[in-house]
């Protein structure tokens, strides 16, 4: 299993993996060589063809370009017959957040207002558009380096051309108005597990966890479940979450995970995914 060692979600899937395989192997992609002059993906002395399937759980902690880089290191594995759990393809479609919304919004699932531009005077006419606007990297994780900006604030085009700097394509959503909660929708192989709920603290504008948000259970109707395997369903993925915000004007899809934590179905609705998802693994590569 490629993760991180020795953070909770890489450990505890490795846990329950082991508990019903017997075996254990946890290795950052970083200890990962790639030969393509040899055709072999070896991790040491070991080479990964060996194996009937690599689990990618965490590629590394933050996204950036090279994450994709470091995907795209495991397609001679998948080439070789090898069992990739997510396959390239679909985490790769999803590190990139515009690549991301494009396969949404392609299949009609439905999500904030999107533009992206290089244009600061654009970017400006969007918050006056829309009143409220968050400016999102193309790669990140659990809101880091978003930011929340208001029509008529006196330093908002300072504030444009200092996001810029660090993210000359420019990934601009209009801010909604939500009820201080946004939910993980959570499946296992392309099957519903559960629904919980992200619940914001007084101090952060986002729900996010790592900003003071905690998780909450949630119990979702048929409707909304179908739109969360709607929008799972861009993507083949083993293990994912959908991020789903309600709205006056209905749900909203924020994004699909590439690599989805354990903690908010334990949390919020008491279920142990990790082992939902290593059951999921072993059935399928016992095919």
């Amino acid at each position: 299993m490629i993760g991180i060692p020795g953070k909770w979600s890489t450990e505890v899937l490795a846990d329950r993996l082991e508990a019903l395989t017997g075996h254990r192997a946890v290795l950052a992609v970083s200890e990962i060589d790639v030969q393509w002059d040899t055709g072999r993906v070896l991790w040491g002395e070991t080479d990964l063809a060996h194996y009937d399937a690599v689990v990618v759980k965490k590629i590394n902690a933050v996204y950036s370009a090279h994450t994709e880089d470091r995907i795209r290191m495991l397609k001679l594995l998948e080439q070789s017959g090898v069992q990739v759990i997510s396959p390239t393809v679909s985490l790769n479609g999803l590190v990139n957040r515009l690549a991301g919304t494009q396969a949404l919004m392609a299949a009609g699932i439905p999500m904030p207002a999107t533009r992206i531009t290089e244009r600061v005077d654009a970017a400006l006419g969007a918050l006056n558009d829309w009143g409220k606007m968050v400016l999102k990297p193309m790669y990140s994780t659990k809101a880091r380096g978003m930011q929340l900006l208001q029509a008529g604030q006196p330093d908002a085009a300072a504030q444009i051309q200092a996001f810029q700097k660090d993210n000359p394509v420019m990934y601009l959503q209009q801010g909604l108005e939500l009820d201080g909660r946004d939910l993980g929708m959570v499946f296992v192989g392309g099957q519903y597990l559960c629904t919980y709920a992200r619940v914001g603290n007084s101090e952060a504008w986002n729900t996010t966890i790592h900003d003071g948000g905690r998780y909450e259970a949630y119990t979702p109707d048929a409707d909304l479940i179908e739109l969360g395997r709607r929008a799972q369903q861009c993507f083949e993925l083993g293990f994912t979450t959908v991020d789903i915000a309600l709205t006056s004007a209905g749900p909203v899809v924020f994004e699909v995970s590439a690599f989805g934590g354990f903690k908010g179905a334990l949390e919020g609705c008491g279920i142990d995914a990790a082992e939902a998802y290593a059951q999921h693994i072993v059935k399928r590569t016992a095919r």
